[in-house]
């Protein structure tokens, strides 16, 4: 059993053939507070992405090249999540992990529970903080729709999370090393195989520029009280750099293509600013674990003025272009 501060640390990368998004980083940045952080990526690390691992302390990457039947196995096939899990479950096993980390993607999230099977490990899903507590790992998270905080301690050896973006701020090391790539072999289960990539799509809804919804810092959200109209919402996104979303009523309207609720988007951002939302339980549940809530609402007893630590009454159509133009106006005046 390690001791605190010398644990070996896996960290799945999601994006390794590009750049690391925050959300990674941001797992790097928890599992150095461990002790050694090792990565596993599915296919090449890119130049940026090896700076960028050299630059957060991270010295070994750990490339999967897994075969079925003597052939490679590459390409979408690579990221099916039994394959994905049988990856992570050779990496363990090569470099002795006492945890892996994930990000809280729904395809993550699958691969981690077949992760936790293979290697008979405690699991925990959507964490919000992972700290050593002496014998074993400790980890937090939001339950009951973020109205209830629970610590749960992880018995066994290794751990598996998946760790819920906007966690931690990304911090990289105090001194950066040079990172090395070792292949990683291994020869799939036909269990692992037995599944086929049919089709492809990829979700363009996040729009140019901007992050995805579920792993934004910042989110502007707009409601029925937008009228259909977003133009006001995705004006002080983008002067924020913020994801757009909106409620479950503005999706079904077709006035937006993603939904913040507990059926929807699970979000818990360093800043949520709701414009015209007025705050019923299934959005409630899907936002309120975010730090900082703003709401914009021309109802004085809006419900979302509840849970607010920030509320303007008036139109939305008025308060959001007049915020992003000193927003926009702020940023000017820093050069």
């Amino acid at each position: 059993m390690s001791t605190p501060g010398t644990r070996t640390v896996l960290v799945l990368l999601d994006s390794a053939g590009t750049e690391l998004r925050s959300p990674v980083l941001e797992l790097i940045t928890v599992g150095r507070s461990l002790g050694r952080v090792e990565a596993v990526a599915l296919e090449a690390p890119s130049v940026d992405v090896l700076a960028q691992l050299g630059a957060y302390g991270v010295a070994l990457v750990r490339q999967a090249e897994p075969s079925s039947g003597g052939e490679v196995v590459t390409g979408d096939a690579l990221h099916l999540t039994p394959v994905v899990a049988e990856v992570l479950a050779a990496a363990t096993r090569a470099s002795d992990a006492d945890a892996v980390l994930l990000t809280s993607s729904f395809p993550n999230k699958e691969a981690a529970a077949r992760l936790a099977f293979l290697t008979e490990a405690g699991l925990v899903v959507d964490a919000s903080a992972l700290t050593d507590g002496g014998t074993h790992l400790v980890a937090d998270k939001r339950v009951f729709a973020g109205s209830w905080d629970v610590r749960s301690e992880i018995v066994t050896d290794p751990a598996v999370l998946t760790l819920r973006a906007n966690s931690v701020v990304p911090q990289p090391a105090e001194v950066a090393v040079a990172t090395e790539v070792g292949a990683l072999r291994l020869e799939l289960s036909p269990a692992a195989t037995a599944a086929r990539v049919v089709s492809r799509t990829v979700d363009e809804s996040a729009g140019a520029g901007r992050p995805a919804l579920g792993e934004a810092a910042i989110v502007v959200a707009g409601g029925r009280g937008t009228n259909g109209d977003f133009g006001p919402v995705t004006e002080l996104a983008d002067a924020l750099g913020a994801a757009v979303g909106a409620t479950r009523d503005a999706v079904y309207e077709g006035w937006h293509d993603q939904f913040v609720g507990q059926t929807g988007v699970t979000v818990a951002p360093r800043l949520y600013i709701g414009a015209g939302i007025s705050g019923a339980p299934h959005h409630r549940g899907g936002m309120q674990a975010s730090q900082v809530i703003v709401a914009v609402n021309n109802d004085p007893e809006c419900p979302l003025f509840e849970i607010s630590d920030f509320a303007v009454v008036g139109d939305l159509a008025d308060v959001l272009p007049q915020a992003a133009e000193v927003l926009r106006e702020h940023r000017a005046s820093q050069g």
